[in-house]
């Protein structure tokens, strides 16, 4: 891609696939009814809870709500580890698939000997699942995965970005960032680094005015079969997120 686009950071959740409302909610509800708890995170409760970056700071904030005062650490690791045992169940049944253009736009990059890198504040353990089971060959295209684990601060803190850009030694502007929600975008922009924006289900309720720093934002990566549509920054003529589209949302 010459000397533009140098490496794409790839967000997870609602990026790659929709892990929020059809994984990570789903196991949340399986954990509390494990442990005896009457809460059901539906759909639009979980819309505004997931706003919050890490499943352990999304169950303290609620049971803080719920309860009116700070659960105990260990009861909150509890829920935690349970959580991600039935979110690993529901990828291994075959509960989730890679959004539209995932897959392609990855092995274009790879093809193409652009860097790609997982960026996300989810935990290890959840990313591994996923990816084992999506994309059996994710080893031979992603350089390394910065996590929830590796950072102290989660999206929209910008350190998973910083951390990114210094493994890589790479300016940020030769680097685009996929991302899906308006946490995902301020964590990105405030490492400087440009952002295109695919909506997921979680973020389809978020403020238009949260995505403003967007170079582009489209309803998903688009396949020759289900052209995607722009909803803010550059036309798309071939109906899909290219390399060279991305290409030419790095500043000049």
């Amino acid at each position: 891609m010459g000397a533009g686009l140098a490496a794409l950071l790839w967000d997870v959740d609602g990026t790659l696939a929709e892990t929020e409302l059809d994984g990570h909610r789903l196991a949340f509800n399986r954990a509390f009814a494990d442990a005896g708890l009457p809460w059901h995170w539906d759909v639009p409760l979980y819309q505004q809870l997931v706003r919050m970056s890490g499943g352990r700071e999304r169950i303290a904030h609620f049971l803080r709500q719920v309860e009116g005062s700070s659960p105990e650490p260990q009861r909150v690791e509890r829920l935690q580890a349970a959580k991600q045992c039935h979110y690993r169940d529901l990828v291994v049944n075959g509960g989730l698939q890679l959004r539209p253009g995932v897959e392609r736009l990855i092995g274009s990059a790879a093809a193409a000997g652009v860097t790609q890198v997982i960026v996300t504040t989810s935990g290890r353990q959840a990313v591994r699942a996923l990816l084992d089971q999506l994309l059996p060959k994710h080893e031979s295209c992603f350089l390394f995965w910065v996590c929830g684990e590796d950072v102290q601060c989660k999206k929209p803190n910008p350190a998973a970005y910083r951390l990114a850009l210094e493994r890589l030694a790479l300016p940020p502007q030769h680097v685009v960032a996929l991302e899906d929600s308006a946490n995902g975008l301020a964590a990105a922009v405030g490492a400087g680094i440009t952002t295109v924006v695919t909506r997921s289900g979680c973020s389809a309720t978020e403020p238009l005015e949260a995505f403003a720093a967007a170079a582009a934002e489209v309803d998903h990566l688009g396949d020759v079969d289900r052209p995607l549509q722009v909803h803010r920054g550059p036309a798309c003529p071939e109906g899909q997120v290219t390399l060279s589209y991305l290409q030419q949302q790095l500043p000049a």
